[in-house]
This record gives C-alpha cells, sequence and structure tokens, in this order.
C-alpha cells in the first residue's frame, strides 16, 4: 500500500495497535494476516506521518515510545468509532456492512455455525464473514485484542465493562460411561469410583473447571489420559477404557460414538456452564442482539430439543438463556 506523506489511514492505525498491543511485528503480521515486512513498512509511513517515533522496535518485545502510549488510546477510540460507523450504515442497510469476524466454539461447528452464517449473510449481503473456530479462552482473548467482532463462547468469570453479553445457552456437566457399564439403579459414585477417568484437557478453561470441581468434592481418581478432542475422548468411552465427564454439547457433537455410551447426571454436585454471544460494549449496535436471537432459535432446534428427547432427566437444566 502506497503512503502518501502527512495521511494517516485507519489500516495504519489498526497496524499499529496490532504492534502495540502484541509487541511483536512478526505477530502482529500473524494477527492482521499480512506480512513482517508489510507491517513494519506501513508503522514507518505512520511514524513518518505524526513526524515521531510511535514504537521502541529495537527493544524485545518491543515497547510503545512515551508519543506511542498517548497515541494508543487515541488510536483504539478510532478504531472503535471506525466499527460505530460501520454498525450504524449496516442498520440502516445490512448490506453495507462489509466485514464481520467472528469466533466460535467448536462445539457448534456441525450444524449450528453453518446454519448462523446462512441467516446472517441472506441479511447481509454485501459482507465478507471471516470465521474462526477455538477454545473460548482463546476467543475472548482475540476480542479483547480487536482481532474478532463477535464471538460465541463459553463464559470464564465476571464480565468486563467493554463486553457486552447476551446469553444463548445453560448446560450442565455430565458423566459419559461405556453402553452398560452402570446398571440402573447401581450407585454411580462407587461405579465410576472403578473406572479410569478420561479428563479434558486442563490446557483449556472447560478443563480447569472441571478438575476444580473434582477436588471440591473431593472425587479424587487416577487418570491416564488428558485429551482436547471430544470425539477422542468419546472413542475411549466407547471402546471401553473409562469415562469422562463434559457437557451434552460435547456429547452430541461426537455422534459417531453416542450409540455407544450412556449418559449420567454427576453422583455429585451439580456443574454447569453459560455459553454466550459477546462483542465489544456499543461497537457492532444491534448486530449481536440480532445474532444471539438467531443463535437461540438454532441451538433450541439442534441441540436443546435432540438432547430432552435423548436424555429427558435434563429438563430444566439444559436450556435456552436469554428470552423474555
Amino acid at each position: 500500500m502506497a503512503a502518501t506523506t502527512g495521511r494517516i489511514t485507519l489500516w495504519h492505525i489498526e497496524v499499529f495497535v496490532a504492534a502495540a498491543e502484541e509487541a511483536s511485528i512478526s505477530a502482529a503480521a500473524q494477527r492482521l494476516g499480512a506480512s513482517p515486512s508489510s507491517i513494519s513498512q506501513q508503522l514507518t509511513n505512520l511514524e513518518t506521518a505524526l513526524g515521531t517515533a510511535l514504537l521502541n522496535r529495537g527493544e524485545r518485545p518491543m515497547s510503545p515510545t512515551p508519543a506511542g502510549t498517548l497515541f494508543l488510546r487515541r488510536a483504539h477510540a478510532i478504531l472503535n468509532e471506525a466499527a460505530r460507523a460501520r454498525a450504524e450504515l449496516a442498520r440502516r442497510d445490512p448490506r453495507m456492512l462489509t466485514r464481520l469476524r467472528i469466533g466460535m466454539i467448536e462445539d457448534f461447528d456441525a450444524e449450528v455455525t453453518p446454519g448462523l452464517l446462512r441467516a446472517m449473510a441472506a441479511e447481509m449481503t454485501g459482507c465478507q464473514f471471516l470465521l474462526e473456530t477455538g477454545a473460548s479462552h482463546r476467543l475472548i482473548g482475540k476480542l479483547d485484542e480487536r482481532a474478532l467482532d463477535m464471538i460465541v463462547a463459553a463464559e470464564m468469570g465476571a464480565e468486563t465493562a467493554w463486553m457486552e453479553v447476551h446469553p444463548v445457552l445453560t448446560e450442565p456437566f455430565v458423566a459419559a460411561v461405556p453402553r452398560g457399564s452402570v446398571p440402573p439403579g447401581a450407585d454411580g459414585a462407587a461405579a465410576l469410583r472403578r473406572m479410569p477417568l478420561i479428563l479434558y484437557t486442563e490446557r483449556h478453561h472447560m478443563g480447569r473447571v472441571i478438575a476444580s470441581h473434582l477436588a471440591q468434592q473431593n472425587f479424587r481418581i487416577a487418570h491416564r489420559f488428558e485429551l482436547d478432542s471430544y470425539h477422542a475422548i468419546m472413542a475411549m468411552v466407547a471402546a471401553g477404557e473409562g469415562w469422562t465427564i463434559l457437557t451434552p454439547l460435547g456429547f452430541l457433537h461426537a455422534a459417531r460414538f453416542r450409540d455407544q455410551a450412556d449418559v449420567l447426571p454427576l453422583p455429585f454436585a451439580p456443574l454447569s456452564r453459560r455459553i454466550s454471544l459477546s462483542a465489544r460494549s456499543g461497537v457492532l449496535e444491534d448486530i449481536p442482539a440480532q445474532a444471539a436471537e438467531l443463535l437461540r432459535d438454532l441451538v433450541q432446534d439442534h441441540i436443546v430439543t435432540p438432547g430432552l428427547a435423548r436424555m429427558p432427566w435434563l429438563d430444566g437444566t439444559l436450556r435456552i438463556e436469554g428470552r423474555g
């Protein structure tokens, strides 16, 4: 991109914010999908236009200069105002929004995510949709960094002032066991203590929540496997290698193995999580609220209704949130 001396573009601002927050040219390039040389050149162009250095590029990690620290506050405001302007135009005419970066937890990738994208694309006919799937903590981090505009993820604690949160689904954690391994009426806790536990990885927030809850319940059991894939976990359960703790969404996600496992309530204090659609507060106008309502319909049809048909004892704990 050719630069004109004295002219500052939104691309300059976006590049500077990414470089300042990532503290690295290469990391900023990866975040923005550009080459390091292009990022470096844009920073040089911006510093030339402003007549001052903004980043101490010789430091590792890179840090803002005093002028850069001052400009960073203004840069955030500029990007937020630009996003608000795009959203206001899109509200008047949805076809005018040209790009929307969405992050989704992998739990929804089979049917819910494609359905949401199709519904939004039908309204925003001129918009390019960029989708990223991943763990909730990574998506929240990318929303904070402005690398994503809107995310669907499990909530991880207290809400922050910069986020608007639209609840979508509450679901309990359940135990998945090999088919027939816990007979009806049996002591569930005793039966599970006799089987190996297959843990969802503690590298992810959900795995840490499960591990913490087990410790609080004094339910300590040796485990040989710690995996980060619902399919891999359910394959192990289906093969009789042990039992696991996951959510109905995770169980339904691994459709291939559902008929080779039973799902039971946790044999100790209940545990649940809430999945919400979140965005930077006030930036996208009413687009997040509208997307959340579309998402609730899809989750009801593809998750809650079939989940309750298969596990009717979840009625009241597996439920849509944010309506009425």
